[in-house]
């Protein structure tokens, strides 16, 4: 069973710089996934060339902290190519998703076992 923290829409954006409160929210929460709707992302975060997005992933990656983003980013993916590509390859594997809605997340979910 796979033990969810759901972070508010309302909070601190998170970047670089807060991934690490969220982390220790997380390991407080004895969590396995963080779920972060797309309202709290850190402006430029869904910009690929500011690396917020790589400097974010990364923190969750090496302390083996899934991470689910919830929400429409259709209209950026529509306009960004690598960013509909890193989307792309990040949902085909089981570290980093990026899902419309907590229906999509549940579904994956269940799709794990």
């Amino acid at each position: 069973m796979t033990k969810i923290l759901f972070l508010s829409a309302e909070g601190p954006p998170l970047d670089a710089s807060t991934a690490n409160d969220v982390l220790s929210e997380a390991w407080s929460a004895e969590a396995d996934l963080v779920v972060v709707p797309v309202e709290r992302l850190a402006d430029g975060f869904l910009d690929l060339s500011t690396r917020i997005a790589g400097e974010v992933i990364q923190k969750f990656t090496n302390y083996r902290m899934r991470l689910a983003f919830l929400g429409d980013i259709s209209a950026r993916t529509e306009v960004s190519g690598s960013l509909r590509d890193f989307v792309y390859e990040s949902n085909k594997g089981q570290q980093v998703w990026f899902l419309n809605d907590r229906a999509a997340l549940d579904a994956r979910l269940a799709a794990e076992g």
